[in-house]
């Protein structure tokens, strides 16, 4: 009988040991090492013949030569939802598996249900329920007015029947829901542990890849936001989509985090709605939704989120500390990063802001990964400090360094353009972003330090 080879591995970085121990030395976490299962020892190294060969499992696998590839671009087909296409990078690739991830209740069932019951009337789709009962999702896909023939539904949770049946029915498209309840008979360890999300994955991934069969997988999240499961997972997958919103809004952001058809960190905004999920078509419109009259501390930047630029509204509020230690609280923007740019206005500025509260606040919940909303958060401080409101016509946007200097962002007409278009006239804006032809209605400042800046207010 063949011996099960069995070794240790971190969930969160994926480190190999050969024993188990309580701290990973590669990440410093604790509690993170669990065994996984390697594969049977019965076959000689020389002798066996390889049950798993070529591009994921392929079977025809051959060597050539880089100048003879096919480099004809594989045929997209639209999942109906155009904030969707845009995130995965113009359309669903055939044989692609995607990963989207989310907290509970941020939608992800309902924007695949939506995507399958409108993809059903034009191919053959599978949806795959593991954690709700075909009423539950029968009465969802009817609270949402969505068309049911020819959506084909299966609560499985073994592998080996879910690939049987996907053998016989041939799916164009297949949803998976979710990958943390999915086991295979062969491994001993319970569903969602570190053995089985990886082998399912893989048994999934290889079938979709052979099969030209698109797989999209339900995937959860941990308490903080990263995803569940072995960070392997991650890497088997042909994209990686991340679904977030706030218990109090009715929005939802889809970003992309990986994906080898299309841009990364590409962002789709969606509004929950009574009928689903609808996409937002032009998400500047939302995150302006601004008073009339001028406040102090609230300026308009503008991001680039994976291939468009978005206008999103900063608030910054500065107080009086009666503390020890000053508090800097920012949300959707990383806090050290706030810190560090509070020390270059103090140094390069002349604005001491040590004894003071600074609260900073992304409107309608994005995240802002980028350094192009340096300027516009110490101008929002420099505002609220100063209790003077800025024009509601300006849009304000670049890097600031340490030693003072305001640095160029990419892409910085498209920004200056896009503002345009939404009706802003004014713009502070690093130097060497100026436009080269001088834009109808927009009068743009280019600055160079973050004294030019402060003076240009």
């Amino acid at each position: 009988m063949a011996k099960a080879k069995t070794g240790y591995v971190c969930v969160d970085c994926g480190a190999d040991y050969k024993k188990w121990q309580g701290q990973c030395s590669h990440c410093g976490q604790w509690n993170t090492v669990q065994e996984v299962r390697l594969g049977s020892s019965s076959r000689s190294l020389g002798s066996a013949t390889p049950t798993r060969t070529g591009y994921a499992g392929a079977a025809d696998g051959q060597m050539q030569d880089l100048s003879e590839i096919n480099l004809q671009e594989l045929p997209r087909f639209s999942s109906t939802i155009g904030e969707f296409d845009r995130v995965l990078g113009g359309g669903m690739v055939p044989g692609s598996a995607i990963l989207i991830g989310g907290h509970p209740g941020a939608g992800k069932s309902t924007l695949l249900l939506q995507v399958l019951c409108q993809l059903s009337q034009q191919m053959p789709a599978l949806y795959i329920t593991g954690e709700e009962s075909l009423q539950q999702v029968a009465m969802r896909a009817q609270r949402l007015n969505l068309p049911t023939q020819g959506l084909k539904m299966l609560p499985e949770t073994s592998i080996e029947t879910i690939i049987a049946t996907a053998e016989q029915m041939k799916p164009k498209i297949m949803v998976v829901d979710s990958i943390q309840v999915m086991h295979l008979d062969d491994i001993q360890s319970a569903p969602g542990s570190v053995s089985q999300v990886r082998e399912c994955a893989a048994t999934l991934t290889r079938f979709a890849k052979q099969s030209g069969t698109v797989l999209l997988l339900v995937g959860h999240v941990t308490k903080d936001g990263s995803l569940a499961g072995p960070k392997v997972l991650e890497h088997m997958i042909d994209a990686s989509l991340l679904l977030e919103g706030s218990e109090d809004s009715r929005f939802r952001t889809l970003r992309g985090q990986k994906n080898r058809f299309g841009a990364v960190n590409e962002l789709g905004v969606f509004a929950m709605l009574e009928n689903g999920l609808k996409e937002v078509k032009n998400p500047s419109s939302i995150f302006l939704s601004r008073e009339q009259e001028e406040a102090p501390g609230s300026v308009i930047m503008v991001v680039w989120e994976g291939t468009r630029p978005l206008l999103v509204e900063i608030q910054a509020l500065v107080d009086e500390s009666h503390m020890a230690n000053p508090r800097r609280i920012s949300v959707g923007l990383d806090n050290n990063r706030m810190s560090m740019l509070l020390a270059v206005l103090n140094k390069h500025g002349g604005l001491f802001t040590g004894d003071q509260d600074v609260f900073v606040n992304v409107v309608g919940g994005v995240k802002v990964l980028e350094t192009s909303a340096d300027l516009a958060l110490l101008l929002a401080v420099v505002s609220s400090l100063r209790n003077q409101p800025l024009p509601m016509d300006l849009v304000i946007f670049g890097e600031v360094g340490l030693s003072g200097e305001i640095r160029p962002v990419p892409s910085g007409q498209e920004r200056i353009r896009e503002a345009a278009k939404h009706g802003f006239r004014r713009a502070i804006v690093p130097k060497a972003n100026m436009p080269k032809s001088q834009i109808e209605g927009m009068q743009v400042v280019g600055v160079t330090k973050l004294s030019e800046a402060l003076e240009a207010l």
